[in-house]
Protein backbone atom coordinates (compact mmCIF):
# COMPACT_ATOMS: atom_id res chain seq x y z
CA UNK A 1 0.00 0.00 0.00
CA UNK A 2 1.46 3.60 -0.96
CA UNK A 3 2.48 5.52 1.99
CA UNK A 4 -0.05 9.01 2.46
CA UNK A 5 2.11 11.62 3.37
CA UNK A 6 0.81 14.73 5.60
CA UNK A 7 1.37 16.71 2.31
CA UNK A 8 -1.12 14.67 0.78
CA UNK A 9 -3.69 14.87 3.84
CA UNK A 10 -3.38 18.40 3.56
CA UNK A 11 -3.77 18.09 -0.35
CA UNK A 12 -6.68 16.25 -0.46
CA UNK A 13 -8.55 17.86 2.75
CA UNK A 14 -8.27 20.71 0.63
CA UNK A 15 -9.82 19.52 -2.13
CA UNK A 16 -12.46 18.54 -0.53
CA UNK A 17 -13.33 22.18 0.50
CA UNK A 18 -13.79 22.98 -2.87
CA UNK A 19 -11.80 26.12 -2.51
CA UNK A 20 -9.07 27.71 -4.03
CA UNK A 21 -6.06 25.18 -3.06
CA UNK A 22 -2.70 26.94 -1.82
CA UNK A 23 0.00 24.81 -3.11
CA UNK A 24 1.76 23.07 -0.48
CA UNK A 25 4.79 20.36 -1.41
CA UNK A 26 4.09 17.09 -2.45
CA UNK A 27 7.11 15.46 -0.79
CA UNK A 28 7.43 14.92 2.82
CA UNK A 29 10.35 17.64 4.75
CA UNK A 30 13.63 15.51 3.85
CA UNK A 31 16.42 18.53 2.92
CA UNK A 32 19.80 17.79 1.50
CA UNK A 33 22.74 18.60 3.10
CA UNK A 34 26.70 19.79 2.02
CA UNK A 35 29.81 20.67 4.26
CA UNK A 36 31.75 22.80 2.70
CA UNK A 37 35.38 23.07 3.63
CA UNK A 38 37.99 26.14 4.02
CA UNK A 39 40.46 27.01 1.42
CA UNK A 40 44.29 26.23 1.71
CA UNK A 41 45.45 28.38 -1.17
CA UNK A 42 44.15 30.53 -3.89
CA UNK A 43 41.18 29.88 -6.07
CA UNK A 44 40.82 31.93 -9.95
CA UNK A 45 37.27 31.58 -11.22
CA UNK A 46 37.86 30.65 -14.80
CA UNK A 47 36.00 27.45 -15.14
CA UNK A 48 38.96 25.20 -14.80
CA UNK A 49 38.89 23.13 -11.53
CA UNK A 50 42.38 22.19 -11.32
CA UNK A 51 43.24 23.83 -8.17
CA UNK A 52 44.15 21.07 -5.31
CA UNK A 53 41.48 22.08 -2.95
CA UNK A 54 38.80 21.99 -6.02
CA UNK A 55 40.52 18.27 -6.26
CA UNK A 56 40.02 17.46 -2.79
CA UNK A 57 36.16 18.89 -2.33
CA UNK A 58 33.09 16.49 -2.80
CA UNK A 59 30.78 16.95 -5.60
CA UNK A 60 26.81 17.18 -4.30
CA UNK A 61 24.26 14.41 -5.53
CA UNK A 62 23.31 14.66 -9.50
CA UNK A 63 20.65 16.79 -9.84
CA UNK A 64 17.17 15.79 -9.76
CA UNK A 65 13.89 16.91 -11.09
CA UNK A 66 12.46 20.00 -8.62
CA UNK A 67 9.50 17.68 -8.05
CA UNK A 68 11.86 14.76 -6.89
CA UNK A 69 10.51 11.23 -7.07
CA UNK A 70 7.21 12.32 -8.74
CA UNK A 71 8.76 13.26 -11.76
CA UNK A 72 11.25 11.09 -13.89
CA UNK A 73 15.20 12.14 -13.32
CA UNK A 74 16.98 14.75 -15.60
CA UNK A 75 18.49 13.25 -18.82
CA UNK A 76 21.41 15.45 -18.21
CA UNK A 77 23.67 15.22 -15.09
CA UNK A 78 24.24 18.51 -12.63
CA UNK A 79 26.35 18.80 -9.80
CA UNK A 80 27.98 21.00 -7.69
CA UNK A 81 31.15 21.52 -5.26
CA UNK A 82 31.79 24.01 -2.86
CA UNK A 83 34.42 26.19 -0.95
CA UNK A 84 34.85 29.07 1.28
CA UNK A 85 37.13 31.55 2.74
CA UNK A 86 36.86 34.79 4.63
CA UNK A 87 36.40 36.88 2.05
CA UNK A 88 34.70 34.33 -0.99
CA UNK A 89 32.24 31.70 -1.06
CA UNK A 90 33.23 29.72 -4.02
CA UNK A 91 30.63 27.71 -6.15
CA UNK A 92 31.22 24.82 -9.29
CA UNK A 93 28.58 23.78 -11.15
CA UNK A 94 29.35 20.94 -13.64
CA UNK A 95 26.47 20.61 -16.40
CA UNK A 96 26.12 18.14 -18.87
CA UNK A 97 24.33 19.40 -22.38
CA UNK A 98 24.63 17.84 -25.90
CA UNK A 99 23.09 21.01 -27.21
CA UNK A 100 25.45 24.58 -25.72
CA UNK A 101 22.66 27.36 -26.12
CA UNK A 102 21.94 31.13 -25.03
CA UNK A 103 20.64 34.21 -26.69
CA UNK A 104 20.80 36.75 -23.77
CA UNK A 105 23.28 39.01 -23.04
CA UNK A 106 21.44 42.03 -21.33
CA UNK A 107 22.31 42.26 -17.88
CA UNK A 108 19.24 41.57 -15.32
CA UNK A 109 17.41 39.99 -18.55
CA UNK A 110 15.01 37.33 -17.20
CA UNK A 111 18.20 34.42 -17.42
CA UNK A 112 15.56 31.53 -17.30
CA UNK A 113 13.79 32.71 -20.65
CA UNK A 114 17.28 30.93 -21.41
CA UNK A 115 19.00 27.52 -20.47
CA UNK A 116 20.48 28.66 -16.92
CA UNK A 117 21.96 27.69 -13.78
CA UNK A 118 20.62 29.59 -10.28
CA UNK A 119 21.64 29.80 -7.15
CA UNK A 120 19.50 30.88 -4.02
CA UNK A 121 20.72 31.58 -0.56
CA UNK A 122 18.89 32.22 2.82
CA UNK A 123 21.90 32.69 5.53
CA UNK A 124 19.73 32.99 8.29
CA UNK A 125 17.21 29.99 7.67
CA UNK A 126 14.38 32.59 8.28
CA UNK A 127 12.29 32.61 4.42
CA UNK A 128 13.10 36.28 4.21
CA UNK A 129 16.04 38.31 2.99
CA UNK A 130 17.51 35.77 0.77
CA UNK A 131 19.79 36.07 -2.65
CA UNK A 132 19.09 34.82 -5.94
CA UNK A 133 20.89 35.12 -8.96
CA UNK A 134 20.79 33.46 -12.56
CA UNK A 135 23.67 33.08 -15.14
CA UNK A 136 23.46 31.15 -18.95
CA UNK A 137 26.56 30.17 -20.96
CA UNK A 138 27.34 33.52 -22.36
CA UNK A 139 27.92 34.60 -18.78
CA UNK A 140 25.05 37.09 -18.50
CA UNK A 141 24.06 37.48 -14.82
CA UNK A 142 20.47 38.24 -13.62
CA UNK A 143 20.82 39.12 -10.07
CA UNK A 144 18.24 40.00 -7.23
CA UNK A 145 17.68 40.02 -3.76
CA UNK A 146 13.89 39.03 -2.01
CA UNK A 147 12.69 40.53 0.82
CA UNK A 148 9.65 37.83 1.02
CA UNK A 149 8.68 35.14 -0.80
CA UNK A 150 6.55 35.73 -3.51
CA UNK A 151 3.28 33.78 -2.09
CA UNK A 152 3.58 36.08 1.06
CA UNK A 153 3.41 39.64 -0.80
CA UNK A 154 3.27 41.11 -4.19
CA UNK A 155 6.36 43.03 -5.16
CA UNK A 156 9.29 40.99 -3.13
CA UNK A 157 12.32 41.44 -5.72
CA UNK A 158 14.45 44.08 -5.61
CA UNK A 159 15.86 44.00 -9.25
CA UNK A 160 18.51 46.99 -9.21
CA UNK A 161 20.05 44.95 -6.82
CA UNK A 162 23.50 43.88 -7.40
CA UNK A 163 26.20 41.36 -6.11
CA UNK A 164 29.20 43.68 -6.49
CA UNK A 165 32.65 42.21 -6.98
CA UNK A 166 31.34 38.43 -8.17
CA UNK A 167 33.84 37.02 -10.26
CA UNK A 168 33.08 33.81 -12.52
CA UNK A 169 34.08 32.32 -15.73
CA UNK A 170 32.53 29.38 -17.54
CA UNK A 171 34.49 26.91 -19.73
CA UNK A 172 32.24 25.98 -22.56
CA UNK A 173 32.85 22.21 -23.45
CA UNK A 174 31.68 22.65 -26.71
CA UNK A 175 30.61 24.94 -29.26
CA UNK A 176 27.95 27.47 -28.31
CA UNK A 177 24.74 28.08 -30.37
CA UNK A 178 26.19 25.31 -33.27
CA UNK A 179 23.73 23.21 -34.13
CA UNK A 180 26.02 21.18 -36.67
CA UNK A 181 27.93 19.51 -33.51
CA UNK A 182 27.50 17.61 -30.26
CA UNK A 183 28.32 19.15 -26.99
CA UNK A 184 29.30 18.01 -24.01
CA UNK A 185 28.61 20.85 -21.57
CA UNK A 186 29.21 23.60 -19.44
CA UNK A 187 31.28 24.59 -16.09
CA UNK A 188 30.56 27.45 -14.23
CA UNK A 189 33.16 29.00 -11.04
CA UNK A 190 31.65 31.58 -9.00
CA UNK A 191 33.43 33.35 -6.26
CA UNK A 192 30.88 35.21 -4.36
CA UNK A 193 31.90 38.38 -2.33
CA UNK A 194 31.32 37.32 1.52
CA UNK A 195 30.41 41.14 2.02
CA UNK A 196 27.36 40.71 0.27
CA UNK A 197 26.41 37.77 1.84
CA UNK A 198 26.72 39.07 5.28
CA UNK A 199 24.29 42.41 4.94
CA UNK A 200 21.20 40.22 5.33
CA UNK A 201 22.75 36.98 7.25
CA UNK A 202 21.89 37.96 10.99
CA UNK A 203 24.80 36.28 11.95
CA UNK A 204 28.42 35.87 12.28
CA UNK A 205 30.12 36.21 8.69
CA UNK A 206 32.68 34.36 8.31
CA UNK A 207 30.87 31.69 9.92
CA UNK A 208 31.44 29.56 12.88
CA UNK A 209 32.68 25.93 12.99
CA UNK A 210 29.11 24.03 12.25
CA UNK A 211 26.84 27.14 11.21
CA UNK A 212 24.59 26.51 8.47
CA UNK A 213 23.08 28.89 6.25
CA UNK A 214 20.00 27.38 3.40
CA UNK A 215 20.83 27.19 -0.17
CA UNK A 216 19.28 25.57 -2.89
CA UNK A 217 20.19 25.38 -7.41
CA UNK A 218 18.19 25.17 -10.19
CA UNK A 219 19.37 24.30 -13.61
CA UNK A 220 16.60 25.48 -16.06
CA UNK A 221 16.70 23.61 -19.59
CA UNK A 222 15.03 23.54 -22.67
CA UNK A 223 14.23 21.20 -25.14
CA UNK A 224 15.41 21.86 -28.66
CA UNK A 225 14.60 21.83 -31.98
CA UNK A 226 17.29 23.35 -35.32
CA UNK A 227 15.29 25.56 -37.78
CA UNK A 228 17.23 27.55 -40.61
CA UNK A 229 20.61 26.47 -38.66
CA UNK A 230 19.47 27.61 -35.63
CA UNK A 231 18.28 26.89 -32.28
CA UNK A 232 14.95 27.53 -31.14
CA UNK A 233 12.42 25.89 -28.05
CA UNK A 234 10.38 23.24 -29.32
CA UNK A 235 6.77 25.25 -29.01
CA UNK A 236 4.58 24.39 -26.30
CA UNK A 237 7.08 22.73 -24.35
CA UNK A 238 7.44 23.62 -20.78
CA UNK A 239 10.73 23.81 -19.08
CA UNK A 240 12.57 21.53 -16.91
CA UNK A 241 13.02 22.15 -13.56
CA UNK A 242 16.29 20.43 -12.46
CA UNK A 243 17.24 21.31 -8.31
CA UNK A 244 20.15 19.81 -5.70
CA UNK A 245 17.48 19.32 -3.58
CA UNK A 246 14.17 18.66 -4.60
CA UNK A 247 11.33 21.35 -3.62
CA UNK A 248 8.28 18.41 -3.98
CA UNK A 249 6.42 21.13 -6.53
CA UNK A 250 7.28 23.51 -9.10
CA UNK A 251 8.41 26.27 -6.92
CA UNK A 252 11.68 27.60 -6.09
CA UNK A 253 10.77 29.86 -3.85
CA UNK A 254 10.00 28.32 -0.64
CA UNK A 255 12.96 28.63 1.42
CA UNK A 256 12.16 26.42 3.90
CA UNK A 257 12.55 23.19 1.36
CA UNK A 258 16.04 24.08 0.60
CA UNK A 259 18.94 22.36 1.42
CA UNK A 260 21.20 22.71 4.16
CA UNK A 261 25.17 24.34 3.97
CA UNK A 262 26.82 23.62 6.43
CA UNK A 263 30.35 25.84 7.35
CA UNK A 264 33.71 23.88 8.57
CA UNK A 265 37.08 25.61 8.83
CA UNK A 266 38.91 22.18 8.32
CA UNK A 267 40.88 21.63 5.02
CA UNK A 268 39.11 19.91 2.51
CA UNK A 269 39.34 16.49 1.96
CA UNK A 270 38.29 16.49 5.74
CA UNK A 271 36.04 13.44 7.02
CA UNK A 272 33.28 15.38 8.75
CA UNK A 273 29.65 15.99 7.88
CA UNK A 274 27.04 17.59 10.19
CA UNK A 275 23.48 17.06 10.54
CA UNK A 276 20.13 19.16 10.63
CA UNK A 277 19.65 20.10 14.11
CA UNK A 278 16.16 18.90 15.83
CA UNK A 279 15.06 22.80 16.13
CA UNK A 280 14.80 22.83 12.22
CA UNK A 281 12.64 19.70 12.59
CA UNK A 282 10.40 21.82 14.68
CA UNK A 283 10.31 24.77 12.88
CA UNK A 284 8.93 23.03 9.77
CA UNK A 285 6.26 21.71 11.91
CA UNK A 286 4.99 25.32 12.34
CA UNK A 287 5.79 25.35 8.80
CA UNK A 288 2.87 23.12 8.52
CA UNK A 289 0.79 25.15 10.20
CA UNK A 290 1.35 27.82 8.64
CA UNK A 291 0.24 25.99 5.12
CA UNK A 292 -2.96 25.48 6.81
CA UNK A 293 -3.32 29.12 7.66
CA UNK A 294 -2.86 29.64 4.27
CA UNK A 295 -5.49 27.73 2.78
CA UNK A 296 -7.69 29.25 5.90
CA UNK A 297 -6.94 32.31 4.12
CA UNK A 298 -8.00 31.61 0.90
CA UNK A 299 -11.31 29.49 1.46
CA UNK A 300 -12.37 31.78 4.56
CA UNK A 301 -11.30 35.18 3.06
CA UNK A 302 -9.16 35.27 6.63
CA UNK A 303 -6.91 33.62 9.25
CA UNK A 304 -8.09 31.29 11.73
CA UNK A 305 -8.18 33.21 15.11
CA UNK A 306 -8.08 29.39 16.71
CA UNK A 307 -5.68 26.33 15.99
CA UNK A 308 -8.84 24.29 16.48
CA UNK A 309 -10.46 26.28 13.34
CA UNK A 310 -7.65 24.40 11.38
CA UNK A 311 -8.96 21.41 11.74
CA UNK A 312 -5.12 19.85 11.77
CA UNK A 313 -4.63 16.55 10.77
CA UNK A 314 -4.07 13.93 14.09
CA UNK A 315 -0.46 13.15 12.09
CA UNK A 316 1.02 16.17 12.44
CA UNK A 317 -0.88 17.12 15.95
CA UNK A 318 0.85 13.78 17.02
CA UNK A 319 4.36 15.11 16.68
CA UNK A 320 4.54 18.22 18.61
CA UNK A 321 5.36 17.09 22.03
CA UNK A 322 4.01 20.19 24.15
CA UNK A 323 1.22 21.72 22.40
CA UNK A 324 1.23 25.12 20.33
CA UNK A 325 -0.35 27.95 20.97
CA UNK A 326 -1.64 31.00 18.80
CA UNK A 327 -1.65 34.76 19.43
CA UNK A 328 -3.84 37.11 17.10
CA UNK A 329 -3.26 40.07 15.62
CA UNK A 330 -4.75 43.14 14.04
CA UNK A 331 -3.48 41.81 10.57
CA UNK A 332 -2.69 38.04 10.98
CA UNK A 333 -1.27 35.98 13.66
CA UNK A 334 1.89 34.25 15.59
CA UNK A 335 1.93 31.22 16.01
CA UNK A 336 4.52 30.15 18.97
CA UNK A 337 5.82 26.30 19.60
CA UNK A 338 8.52 26.39 22.30
CA UNK A 339 10.76 28.96 21.91
CA UNK A 340 9.88 29.39 17.82
CA UNK A 341 7.22 31.12 16.17
CA UNK A 342 5.90 31.66 13.11
CA UNK A 343 4.03 34.69 11.86
CA UNK A 344 1.61 34.93 9.14
CA UNK A 345 4.31 35.88 6.01
CA UNK A 346 5.76 33.21 6.82
CA UNK A 347 8.35 34.66 8.98
CA UNK A 348 10.65 32.47 11.45
CA UNK A 349 12.76 32.90 14.44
Amino acid sequence: MQRITLSLILILMFVSLGADIFPVPKLPWAPLTYTVFKTTSPITADGILDEPDWQKALWTEDFVDIEGELKPLPYYRTRVKMLWDDDWLYIAAEMEDEHLWATLTERDAVIFHDNDFEVFIDPDSDTHDYYEWEINALGTLWDLFLIKPYRDRDQVAINAWDIRDMEYGIRLKGTLNDPSDIDEGWVLEMKVPMYVLKECAHKPVPPVEGDFWRLNFSRVHYDLEVVDGKYRKVAGKPEYNWVWSPQGLIAMHYPERWGYLFFSHQAPGTDLSYSIPEREEQKELLRQLYYLQKQHQYTHKRYARSLRSLNIPSELWQKFDTAPRIESTSRGYIIHYKDLWIREDGLTN
